[in-house]
């Protein structure tokens, strides 16, 4: 480790005077957590890439988010590099904070919980989203839904994409139900829920699936698509590309 972020990880460590902590030590080889009150180790999962998530999806860079938190930026890089790193219990309360969300979503705790069943905000509002805007939005997540006809029916089946060049493109394998959208007519959804704040945000995009063909074409998207698909099995060899006719968006906001 580099001298000066040793430096910042031992200023984080370190017990002020008031006997308060401003962080903890890694806990002992062989342990995965931070120690609780009892001194017993809770399972903490990888904290340190929800950390980074969490900044990249609201594009701070680690100086502004450890200025947020009011921790070293030297800290807040040892965290997301090292897988099990376990802040102490104010950094990460501070972190949370500074993040815009919780210390239970930090740990991966509502990772399984149905997002939407919290109360909705009062004096909240409805807002129409500019298409540019829809498309910025667009453009930063990985997971969105599309929804074609299939020999069953209407479905409506999660996809991981990249948005390359204005479009949405997905990697799928040939006769796969996704792969249905090649040459019919579709719409392609995304959204973003804040469970904490009851706010949240959808882009719709209405268009024709294509199946990307052109040797170099194919070679663009291998290089700039920044999701891959996260389900294992049958190679996912052909890309399908939304040709946009159409997109809009809403967001609900708290006057």
């Amino acid at each position: 480790m580099p001298e000066q972020t040793r430096s910042a990880v031992s200023e984080q460590v370190r017990e002020p005077a008031n006997g308060g902590t401003q962080g903890e030590a890694d806990p002992p080889r062989g342990s995965s957590g931070t120690r609780s009150e009892a001194g017993t180790t809770a399972v903490t999962g990888d904290v340190g890439r929800r950390i980074a998530a969490r900044r990249e999806e609201l594009g701070l860079s680690q100086e502004d988010a450890a200025v947020r938190a009011g921790i070293a930026v030297g800290y807040l890089r040892y965290l997301e590099h090292r897988p099990t790193a376990a802040p102490g219990a104010s950094a990460l309360i501070r972190l949370a904070d500074a993040l815009g969300t919780s210390v239970a979503a930090l740990h991966g705790g509502d990772v399984e919980l149905p997002p939407g069943v919290g109360r909705a905000a009062a004096h909240s509002e409805l807002v129409e989203l500019d298409p540019e805007e829809c498309r910025a939005r667009l453009s930063t997540h990985g997971v969105g839904r599309i929804a074609l006809h299939t020999p069953e029916g209407l479905a409506v089946l999660p996809v991981n994409y990249s948005v390359v060049d204005g479009s949405v493109s997905f990697r799928t394998a040939p006769g796969s139900a996704p792969a249905m959208a090649v040459g019919a007519r579709v719409a392609f959804a995304v959204d973003h829920i804040d469970e904490a704040l009851s706010q949240g945000w959808s882009v719709l995009v209405r268009g024709r699936g294509r199946a990307v063909t052109c040797p170099d074409a194919v070679r663009r998207l291998d290089a700039l698509a920044h999701s891959r698909p996260w389900a294992g099995g049958a190679e996912r060899d052909l890309w399908v590309r939304v040709d946009e006719e159409g997109i809009s968006g809403r967001r609900i906001a708290v006057r």
